[in-house]
């Protein structure tokens, strides 16, 4: 009994009410600093930091409120030395104020590799070990030799290149290759509406070198020039038109499919005034 009365009494019920009083204000003031602690409704689209310098990097981050880290570096020919590849989050993703942008950047410093020795191999096993180490294959250099397309010296710069040298990721090696003892000639090749990787093989493969790549203006990206095709070339192909091994052909490449040469369907009909109706 004496515990009801207590319960009901008016300074038990006065002190129940202010505890609930007090929580309610602490769960209030609580969910108010949780909204301004973590910006509520004030999230903002990531701007796109691809290719931009560290310089640019900072500015814009700071322009919108974010803070960025640099997590990792990678070699690539797609930006410049020094500028961001890719960031985490995406572009257009929305974060709060202050969120951590993660950044990955192209390395400052060339990537080395160690020069392979291709001396004693044919060209096309030269071009393939080039690919595997992460080199070009640059000009072909052609003199007399028994052997035809093996590889007689490998250059870089117009030095000779030895085994085992540090170079650059990416370079153009030279090979100085055998044309056989006679003074040998090929055929130039038809490159017309080919796309520049199958016109380069095709080139090789006459043992020429690809001279001057004219993009026109409808090439605009990376992705484009990989899609476009050659509409003109020089010298152009012709059967009976021969030129030395090693000689360059230069080629133009576009988009627009109506810069191709129209096809001859030109049909010449010889009638029979007779009959009149065309004989073979």
């Amino acid at each position: 009994m004496e515990l009801l009365r207590f319960i009901i009494s008016k300074y038990f019920l006065k002190h129940l009410a202010l505890a609930i009083l007090i929580t309610i204000g602490i769960i209030l003031i609580t969910l108010l600093y949780l909204r301004i602690y973590t910006h509520h409704g004030q999230a903002r689209p990531v701007p796109d930091f691809f290719s931009m310098t560290p310089e640019e990097v900072e500015k814009t981050a700071r322009d919108n409120k974010m803070n960025f880290k640099i997590i990792d570096s990678v070699y690539t020919n797609i930006v410049d030395r020094g500028q961001v590849v890719e960031q985490n989050p995406k572009p257009g993703f929305k974060v709060k104020k202050n969120r951590t942008i993660f950044l990955t950047i192209n390395a400052v410093n060339p990537e080395m590799v160690r020069m392979p020795n291709l001396v004693g191999l044919t060209l096309r096993q030269a071009n393939a070990i080039l690919e595997t180490y992460g080199l070009k294959l640059g000009k072909r250099i052609y003199v007399p030799d028994l052997a035809i397309n093996n590889v007689l010296k490998q250059q870089y710069n117009g030095i000779d290149i030895e085994e085992n040298d540090s170079i650059e990721k990416g370079s153009s090696i030279d090979l100085v290759l055998g044309k056989g003892l006679s003074d040998r000639k090929t055929v130039i090749p038809d490159l017309i509406s080919m796309t520049i990787s199958r016109a380069e093989s095709r080139i090789m493969d006459a043992s020429l070198n690809i001279g001057a790549v004219t993009y026109d203006g409808t090439v605009q990206t990376p992705e484009d020039s990989a899609s476009a095709f050659v509409w003109k070339q020089n010298p152009e192909h012709d059967e009976k038109n021969l030129i030395q091994l090693g000689s360059p052909v230069y080629i133009w490449l576009t988009l627009d499919s109506a810069k191709l040469p129209l096809p001859d369907t030109t049909t010449v009909l010889i009638y029979d005034m007779d009959e009149n109706k065309p004989n073979d």
